[in-house]
């Protein structure tokens, strides 16, 4: 894949990073602990920011596999 392919996967990428960042679509805690804690919390702040580390701590397990993914495509035909 050429410079321009790249720039364009990229650019599709970003894209839809934008618009899941703002469709202020509600996400839960994932774990039970978390959601029994933030049920009886009447703090909004704090439910939103747990539940924006939830999708924080997602980011490095995501990109190790994407990382992964890309280089077994670009070695595929080598071994």
């Amino acid at each position: 894949m050429n410079f321009r392919g790249w720039r364009l996967v990229l650019l599709v990428v970003l894209a839809a990073g934008v618009v899941l960042l703002f469709t202020g679509v509600d996400v839960e805690a994932q774990c039970s602990m978390c959601r029994a804690s933030l049920t009886n919390s009447q703090n909004s702040r704090l439910v939103r920011g747990l539940n924006l580390g939830v999708l924080v701590l997602l980011i490095p397990p995501v990109s190790i596999f994407c990382s992964i993914f890309v280089l077994l495509r670009r070695h595929r035909g080598n071994g």
